[in-house]
Protein backbone atom coordinates (compact mmCIF):
# COMPACT_ATOMS: atom_id res chain seq x y z
CA UNK A 1 0.00 0.00 0.00
CA UNK A 2 1.11 3.42 -0.23
CA UNK A 3 1.58 6.32 2.76
CA UNK A 4 3.45 9.03 2.29
CA UNK A 5 5.95 10.21 4.73
CA UNK A 6 5.40 12.81 6.72
CA UNK A 7 7.17 15.22 4.62
CA UNK A 8 5.83 18.87 4.34
CA UNK A 9 3.31 19.63 2.04
CA UNK A 10 3.82 20.46 -1.41
CA UNK A 11 3.73 24.62 -1.63
CA UNK A 12 2.08 26.06 -4.43
CA UNK A 13 1.30 25.89 -7.68
CA UNK A 14 -0.35 22.73 -6.28
CA UNK A 15 -0.68 19.67 -8.64
CA UNK A 16 -4.29 19.45 -10.45
CA UNK A 17 -4.69 15.40 -10.65
CA UNK A 18 -7.95 14.04 -11.48
CA UNK A 19 -10.68 13.17 -8.56
CA UNK A 20 -10.50 11.00 -6.65
CA UNK A 21 -7.00 10.24 -5.56
CA UNK A 22 -4.85 9.82 -2.90
CA UNK A 23 -2.23 12.04 -1.49
CA UNK A 24 0.06 12.02 -4.29
CA UNK A 25 -0.81 12.75 -7.67
CA UNK A 26 -2.97 11.03 -10.09
CA UNK A 27 -3.62 8.43 -11.82
CA UNK A 28 -3.24 6.02 -9.08
CA UNK A 29 -1.82 2.16 -10.64
CA UNK A 30 -4.74 -0.37 -10.89
CA UNK A 31 -5.12 -2.33 -7.41
CA UNK A 32 -2.68 -4.81 -6.44
CA UNK A 33 -3.39 -7.98 -5.35
CA UNK A 34 -4.99 -7.69 -1.77
CA UNK A 35 -2.51 -10.71 -1.01
CA UNK A 36 0.57 -11.13 -3.60
CA UNK A 37 3.53 -9.58 -2.56
CA UNK A 38 5.53 -7.83 -4.74
CA UNK A 39 5.45 -3.55 -5.27
CA UNK A 40 2.98 -2.35 -7.61
CA UNK A 41 3.50 0.49 -9.95
CA UNK A 42 3.82 3.24 -7.49
CA UNK A 43 1.99 6.86 -8.41
CA UNK A 44 4.05 9.29 -10.11
CA UNK A 45 6.07 11.39 -7.68
CA UNK A 46 5.81 14.55 -7.57
CA UNK A 47 4.51 15.86 -4.41
CA UNK A 48 5.24 14.03 -0.49
CA UNK A 49 1.39 13.86 -0.44
CA UNK A 50 -1.29 12.96 -1.34
CA UNK A 51 -4.33 14.24 -2.80
CA UNK A 52 -6.81 12.83 0.03
CA UNK A 53 -6.55 15.65 1.72
CA UNK A 54 -3.76 14.20 4.17
CA UNK A 55 -4.03 15.79 7.65
CA UNK A 56 -0.45 15.82 8.63
CA UNK A 57 0.61 19.56 7.79
CA UNK A 58 3.54 20.60 5.84
CA UNK A 59 2.72 23.60 3.79
CA UNK A 60 -0.79 22.80 1.94
CA UNK A 61 -2.48 19.85 0.92
CA UNK A 62 -3.82 19.32 -2.12
CA UNK A 63 -6.23 17.46 -4.37
CA UNK A 64 -8.43 13.70 -4.75
CA UNK A 65 -7.72 11.64 -1.88
CA UNK A 66 -4.83 12.62 0.82
CA UNK A 67 -4.17 10.84 3.70
CA UNK A 68 -5.07 12.69 6.88
CA UNK A 69 -3.80 9.92 9.48
CA UNK A 70 -4.06 9.04 12.96
CA UNK A 71 -6.18 7.46 15.81
CA UNK A 72 -6.64 3.71 16.48
CA UNK A 73 -5.71 2.18 19.26
CA UNK A 74 -5.33 -1.42 20.55
CA UNK A 75 -8.43 -3.43 19.29
CA UNK A 76 -7.62 -7.06 18.32
CA UNK A 77 -9.41 -9.28 15.86
CA UNK A 78 -11.65 -10.39 17.30
CA UNK A 79 -11.66 -7.11 19.27
CA UNK A 80 -11.14 -7.52 22.97
CA UNK A 81 -10.06 -5.15 25.81
CA UNK A 82 -7.01 -2.89 24.85
CA UNK A 83 -4.35 -1.79 26.31
CA UNK A 84 -5.93 1.32 26.37
CA UNK A 85 -9.55 0.15 27.58
CA UNK A 86 -7.69 -1.58 30.30
CA UNK A 87 -5.68 1.30 31.98
CA UNK A 88 -8.76 3.69 31.20
CA UNK A 89 -11.05 3.53 34.23
CA UNK A 90 -14.38 5.03 32.96
CA UNK A 91 -15.59 5.56 29.55
CA UNK A 92 -15.18 9.47 28.99
CA UNK A 93 -18.88 9.04 27.74
CA UNK A 94 -21.63 12.61 27.67
CA UNK A 95 -24.42 12.75 25.89
CA UNK A 96 -26.73 10.08 23.90
CA UNK A 97 -26.17 8.38 20.99
CA UNK A 98 -29.19 10.18 19.61
CA UNK A 99 -28.09 13.71 21.44
CA UNK A 100 -24.46 14.37 22.02
CA UNK A 101 -23.11 16.46 24.43
CA UNK A 102 -19.86 17.59 22.46
CA UNK A 103 -19.24 20.43 25.07
CA UNK A 104 -18.47 17.26 27.35
CA UNK A 105 -17.15 14.61 25.28
CA UNK A 106 -14.72 16.97 24.01
CA UNK A 107 -13.27 18.14 27.30
CA UNK A 108 -13.46 14.66 28.24
CA UNK A 109 -11.29 13.67 25.52
CA UNK A 110 -9.01 16.40 24.53
CA UNK A 111 -6.27 15.02 26.99
CA UNK A 112 -6.26 11.84 24.82
CA UNK A 113 -4.75 14.00 21.72
CA UNK A 114 -1.30 14.95 20.98
CA UNK A 115 0.09 17.19 18.07
CA UNK A 116 3.26 15.79 16.52
CA UNK A 117 6.16 18.42 15.10
CA UNK A 118 8.71 16.18 12.58
CA UNK A 119 11.33 17.24 10.90
CA UNK A 120 12.55 15.58 7.46
CA UNK A 121 15.01 16.08 4.97
CA UNK A 122 12.41 17.66 2.75
CA UNK A 123 11.43 20.21 5.62
CA UNK A 124 8.91 20.49 8.53
CA UNK A 125 5.61 18.61 8.90
CA UNK A 126 3.06 18.29 11.47
CA UNK A 127 -0.01 15.71 12.28
CA UNK A 128 -1.76 14.51 15.31
CA UNK A 129 -1.53 11.69 17.29
CA UNK A 130 -3.66 9.31 19.98
CA UNK A 131 -2.21 8.47 23.55
CA UNK A 132 -2.51 4.67 23.29
CA UNK A 133 -1.26 3.68 27.40
CA UNK A 134 0.58 5.40 30.41
CA UNK A 135 3.67 3.93 28.84
CA UNK A 136 4.00 6.95 26.25
CA UNK A 137 3.10 4.73 22.97
CA UNK A 138 0.96 7.00 21.29
CA UNK A 139 -0.87 6.21 17.72
CA UNK A 140 -0.52 7.96 14.45
CA UNK A 141 0.11 7.44 10.70
CA UNK A 142 2.86 6.30 9.05
CA UNK A 143 2.65 9.22 6.39
CA UNK A 144 3.00 11.80 9.17
CA UNK A 145 6.74 10.38 10.66
CA UNK A 146 7.83 8.31 7.69
CA UNK A 147 11.29 10.18 7.10
CA UNK A 148 11.41 11.64 10.48
CA UNK A 149 15.04 12.19 10.68
CA UNK A 150 17.17 11.46 13.83
CA UNK A 151 15.60 13.64 16.68
CA UNK A 152 13.17 15.13 15.01
CA UNK A 153 10.02 14.04 16.07
CA UNK A 154 8.01 16.19 19.15
CA UNK A 155 4.87 15.35 20.48
CA UNK A 156 2.84 18.09 22.10
CA UNK A 157 0.23 17.37 24.59
CA UNK A 158 -3.43 19.13 25.48
CA UNK A 159 -1.29 21.29 28.67
CA UNK A 160 1.24 22.48 26.02
CA UNK A 161 3.85 20.22 27.17
CA UNK A 162 6.74 19.72 24.18
CA UNK A 163 8.02 16.18 24.82
CA UNK A 164 10.86 14.07 22.26
CA UNK A 165 9.37 10.94 21.09
CA UNK A 166 11.25 8.04 18.90
CA UNK A 167 9.56 6.27 16.22
CA UNK A 168 8.23 2.45 17.51
CA UNK A 169 7.19 0.84 14.70
CA UNK A 170 5.42 1.84 11.19
CA UNK A 171 3.52 0.02 9.07
CA UNK A 172 2.90 1.40 5.66
CA UNK A 173 0.75 -1.25 4.41
CA UNK A 174 -1.90 0.14 6.68
CA UNK A 175 -0.70 4.09 7.09
CA UNK A 176 0.05 3.38 10.69
CA UNK A 177 2.61 3.81 13.18
CA UNK A 178 3.54 4.24 16.99
CA UNK A 179 6.01 6.55 18.14
CA UNK A 180 7.44 6.49 22.04
CA UNK A 181 7.34 9.46 24.15
CA UNK A 182 11.41 9.37 25.23
CA UNK A 183 10.49 10.49 29.27
CA UNK A 184 6.84 9.79 29.09
CA UNK A 185 4.85 12.22 32.53
CA UNK A 186 3.32 10.09 34.77
CA UNK A 187 -0.02 11.73 34.02
CA UNK A 188 -1.22 10.99 30.36
CA UNK A 189 -4.65 10.11 29.76
CA UNK A 190 -5.10 7.44 27.34
CA UNK A 191 -7.76 6.98 24.74
CA UNK A 192 -10.76 4.69 25.17
CA UNK A 193 -11.05 2.11 21.83
CA UNK A 194 -14.55 1.49 20.70
CA UNK A 195 -16.00 -0.93 18.37
CA UNK A 196 -15.89 0.50 14.34
CA UNK A 197 -17.97 -2.57 13.78
CA UNK A 198 -20.64 -1.26 15.75
CA UNK A 199 -20.67 2.01 13.76
CA UNK A 200 -23.89 2.74 11.85
CA UNK A 201 -24.37 5.43 8.64
CA UNK A 202 -26.02 8.55 10.16
CA UNK A 203 -23.98 7.69 13.58
CA UNK A 204 -22.50 11.05 15.73
CA UNK A 205 -18.73 11.42 14.94
CA UNK A 206 -15.96 14.33 16.12
CA UNK A 207 -12.78 14.38 15.03
CA UNK A 208 -10.01 16.33 17.44
CA UNK A 209 -6.18 17.10 16.02
CA UNK A 210 -3.99 19.96 14.72
CA UNK A 211 -5.14 20.74 11.19
CA UNK A 212 -2.82 23.26 9.91
CA UNK A 213 -1.12 23.30 13.07
CA UNK A 214 -4.27 24.83 14.91
CA UNK A 215 -3.90 21.87 18.37
CA UNK A 216 -6.78 20.29 19.88
CA UNK A 217 -9.31 21.70 17.32
CA UNK A 218 -12.52 19.72 17.44
CA UNK A 219 -15.08 19.11 14.24
CA UNK A 220 -18.29 17.50 14.29
CA UNK A 221 -20.22 15.57 12.05
CA UNK A 222 -21.80 11.93 11.22
CA UNK A 223 -20.93 8.56 9.49
CA UNK A 224 -21.77 9.09 5.79
CA UNK A 225 -20.97 5.61 4.56
CA UNK A 226 -18.87 2.40 6.19
CA UNK A 227 -16.29 0.25 4.38
CA UNK A 228 -15.71 3.04 1.79
CA UNK A 229 -13.09 1.24 -0.08
CA UNK A 230 -9.61 4.53 -0.28
CA UNK A 231 -6.64 4.28 -1.89
CA UNK A 232 -4.19 6.13 -1.45
CA UNK A 233 0.00 6.07 -2.11
CA UNK A 234 2.45 5.08 0.99
CA UNK A 235 5.77 5.13 1.88
CA UNK A 236 7.05 2.68 0.64
CA UNK A 237 5.29 3.01 -2.99
CA UNK A 238 2.54 0.84 -3.03
CA UNK A 239 -1.11 1.48 -2.69
CA UNK A 240 -2.70 1.80 0.90
CA UNK A 241 -6.23 0.17 0.62
CA UNK A 242 -8.99 0.79 3.49
CA UNK A 243 -12.33 -0.28 4.08
CA UNK A 244 -12.62 3.84 5.43
CA UNK A 245 -15.02 5.14 7.71
CA UNK A 246 -16.78 7.74 5.47
CA UNK A 247 -17.58 10.93 7.64
CA UNK A 248 -18.90 14.82 6.86
CA UNK A 249 -16.91 16.14 9.82
CA UNK A 250 -14.52 18.92 8.59
CA UNK A 251 -10.86 17.39 8.66
CA UNK A 252 -7.81 19.19 7.09
CA UNK A 253 -4.46 18.98 6.64
CA UNK A 254 -2.34 18.07 9.89
CA UNK A 255 -6.02 16.17 11.40
CA UNK A 256 -3.42 12.61 9.91
CA UNK A 257 -3.33 10.61 12.89
CA UNK A 258 -5.63 11.62 15.04
CA UNK A 259 -9.00 10.20 16.32
CA UNK A 260 -12.55 9.95 15.83
CA UNK A 261 -14.33 9.49 18.22
CA UNK A 262 -18.10 8.19 18.69
CA UNK A 263 -20.67 10.23 20.58
CA UNK A 264 -19.33 8.77 24.31
CA UNK A 265 -15.92 9.48 23.23
CA UNK A 266 -14.65 6.12 22.18
CA UNK A 267 -12.23 6.24 19.55
CA UNK A 268 -13.87 4.32 16.29
CA UNK A 269 -11.38 5.68 14.16
CA UNK A 270 -8.01 7.23 12.93
CA UNK A 271 -8.78 10.34 10.66
CA UNK A 272 -6.26 9.56 7.61
CA UNK A 273 -7.38 11.54 4.46
CA UNK A 274 -9.72 13.47 2.54
CA UNK A 275 -11.20 13.67 -0.84
CA UNK A 276 -10.42 17.31 -2.69
CA UNK A 277 -11.76 18.66 -5.93
CA UNK A 278 -9.49 18.67 -8.93
CA UNK A 279 -8.19 22.21 -9.55
CA UNK A 280 -6.53 23.20 -5.86
CA UNK A 281 -8.95 23.22 -3.05
CA UNK A 282 -7.10 21.79 -0.21
CA UNK A 283 -9.62 21.96 2.54
CA UNK A 284 -12.70 19.89 3.51
CA UNK A 285 -15.61 19.29 1.45
CA UNK A 286 -17.01 17.07 3.85
CA UNK A 287 -15.52 14.04 2.65
CA UNK A 288 -13.33 12.62 5.03
CA UNK A 289 -12.10 9.23 5.70
CA UNK A 290 -10.74 6.85 8.72
CA UNK A 291 -9.08 4.02 9.36
CA UNK A 292 -11.29 1.99 11.30
CA UNK A 293 -10.12 1.63 14.85
CA UNK A 294 -10.66 -2.49 14.93
CA UNK A 295 -7.94 -2.50 12.37
CA UNK A 296 -6.19 0.28 13.55
CA UNK A 297 -6.22 -0.67 17.21
CA UNK A 298 -4.35 -4.40 15.95
CA UNK A 299 -1.67 -2.99 14.27
CA UNK A 300 -0.75 -0.78 17.17
CA UNK A 301 -0.78 -3.70 19.21
CA UNK A 302 1.43 -5.37 17.25
CA UNK A 303 4.25 -2.55 16.66
CA UNK A 304 3.79 -1.76 20.14
CA UNK A 305 4.97 -5.53 21.56
CA UNK A 306 7.19 -6.64 17.88
CA UNK A 307 7.86 -3.27 16.30
CA UNK A 308 6.32 -5.28 13.04
CA UNK A 309 3.13 -6.28 11.64
CA UNK A 310 2.31 -9.41 10.39
CA UNK A 311 -0.68 -9.29 7.47
CA UNK A 312 -2.86 -11.76 5.96
CA UNK A 313 -2.22 -13.47 2.44
CA UNK A 314 -4.37 -14.50 0.12
CA UNK A 315 -2.55 -14.85 -3.53
CA UNK A 316 -4.74 -13.69 -6.12
CA UNK A 317 -4.49 -10.68 -8.94
CA UNK A 318 -7.37 -8.55 -9.29
CA UNK A 319 -9.40 -6.34 -10.94
CA UNK A 320 -12.64 -4.91 -10.85
CA UNK A 321 -15.56 -7.42 -12.46
CA UNK A 322 -19.10 -8.37 -12.72
CA UNK A 323 -20.79 -11.38 -12.80
CA UNK A 324 -24.40 -12.83 -13.42
CA UNK A 325 -26.11 -15.27 -10.80
CA UNK A 326 -29.91 -15.52 -9.45
CA UNK A 327 -30.54 -13.69 -12.37
CA UNK A 328 -29.14 -10.34 -11.70
CA UNK A 329 -25.25 -9.05 -12.48
CA UNK A 330 -23.09 -8.33 -9.17
CA UNK A 331 -19.98 -6.43 -9.12
CA UNK A 332 -16.94 -8.04 -7.41
CA UNK A 333 -13.50 -8.74 -7.97
CA UNK A 334 -12.04 -10.61 -10.98
CA UNK A 335 -9.40 -13.19 -10.38
CA UNK A 336 -7.25 -12.44 -13.27
CA UNK A 337 -4.65 -15.16 -11.85
CA UNK A 338 -3.53 -17.60 -8.74
CA UNK A 339 -0.83 -17.58 -7.06
CA UNK A 340 0.64 -21.42 -7.22
CA UNK A 341 0.36 -22.51 -3.51
CA UNK A 342 -1.20 -19.55 -2.18
CA UNK A 343 -3.94 -19.79 0.07
CA UNK A 344 -6.15 -18.76 -3.14
CA UNK A 345 -4.84 -21.75 -5.08
CA UNK A 346 -5.40 -24.37 -1.95
CA UNK A 347 -8.89 -23.00 -1.68
CA UNK A 348 -9.47 -23.55 -5.46
CA UNK A 349 -10.01 -20.12 -6.70
CA UNK A 350 -9.60 -19.83 -10.41
CA UNK A 351 -8.85 -17.71 -12.62
CA UNK A 352 -12.09 -16.01 -14.17
CA UNK A 353 -13.96 -16.15 -10.80
CA UNK A 354 -15.21 -13.39 -9.49
CA UNK A 355 -15.69 -12.80 -5.67
CA UNK A 356 -18.41 -11.29 -4.39
CA UNK A 357 -17.86 -11.95 -0.75
CA UNK A 358 -15.51 -12.58 1.90
CA UNK A 359 -16.96 -14.42 4.78
CA UNK A 360 -20.19 -11.87 5.79
CA UNK A 361 -18.81 -8.72 4.04
CA UNK A 362 -19.53 -8.15 0.55
CA UNK A 363 -16.44 -7.36 -2.27
CA UNK A 364 -17.79 -4.57 -4.58
CA UNK A 365 -14.04 -4.62 -6.66
CA UNK A 366 -10.51 -5.11 -6.10
CA UNK A 367 -10.27 -2.37 -4.02
CA UNK A 368 -12.66 -3.83 -1.52
CA UNK A 369 -11.58 -7.21 -1.60
CA UNK A 370 -7.39 -6.17 -0.84
CA UNK A 371 -8.92 -4.02 2.10
CA UNK A 372 -11.19 -7.03 3.53
CA UNK A 373 -8.38 -9.42 3.37
CA UNK A 374 -5.76 -6.37 4.67
CA UNK A 375 -8.03 -5.78 7.81
CA UNK A 376 -7.84 -10.10 8.60
CA UNK A 377 -5.24 -11.77 10.69
CA UNK A 378 -2.63 -14.41 9.57
CA UNK A 379 -3.85 -18.03 10.21
CA UNK A 380 -7.57 -17.10 10.01
CA UNK A 381 -10.24 -19.35 8.54
CA UNK A 382 -12.89 -17.56 5.92
CA UNK A 383 -15.34 -18.30 3.50
CA UNK A 384 -14.40 -17.11 -0.21
CA UNK A 385 -17.74 -16.90 -2.31
CA UNK A 386 -17.43 -16.93 -6.53
CA UNK A 387 -19.41 -16.90 -9.24
CA UNK A 388 -18.40 -18.96 -11.49
CA UNK A 389 -20.48 -19.95 -14.91
CA UNK A 390 -23.19 -18.17 -13.20
CA UNK A 391 -23.39 -20.12 -10.01
CA UNK A 392 -21.99 -18.88 -6.74
CA UNK A 393 -19.84 -21.09 -4.71
CA UNK A 394 -18.19 -20.93 -0.97
CA UNK A 395 -14.33 -21.95 -1.18
CA UNK A 396 -12.74 -22.49 2.48
CA UNK A 397 -9.47 -20.77 2.66
CA UNK A 398 -7.03 -20.12 5.40
CA UNK A 399 -5.00 -16.88 5.08
CA UNK A 400 -1.01 -17.19 5.07
CA UNK A 401 1.24 -14.47 6.67
CA UNK A 402 2.50 -12.41 3.67
CA UNK A 403 6.11 -12.15 2.97
CA UNK A 404 7.66 -8.92 3.68
CA UNK A 405 9.11 -7.32 0.63
CA UNK A 406 12.88 -6.83 1.03
CA UNK A 407 14.20 -3.32 -0.29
Amino acid sequence: MTTEPGTPYPTPPYPTPPYPTPHATAPYPPTPDPTTPGPITPPPTATPWRTIAATAVATAMVTSLVTVGLTGALATDPVPPTTSQDESVTVPASGTATGPDWQAVAADVRHSVVALDVSTPAGPGQGSGLVLDTDGNVLTNDHVVSGAVDGGLDVTLSDGRVLPATVTGSDPTTDLAVVTLVDPPDDLHPAVLGDSDALAVGAAVMAVGNPLGLDSTVTTGIVSALDRPVATPSSEGEAVVTNAIQVDAAINPGNSGGPLFDSQGRVVGVTSSIAALAGGQSGSIGLGFAIPVNLAGRVAQELVETGTVAHAFLGVQLADGTAEVDGATRRGALVRGVTPGSPADEAGVREGDVVVALGSDRVAGAESLTAHVRERTAGQRETVTVVRDGRATDLQVVLAVREVRQS
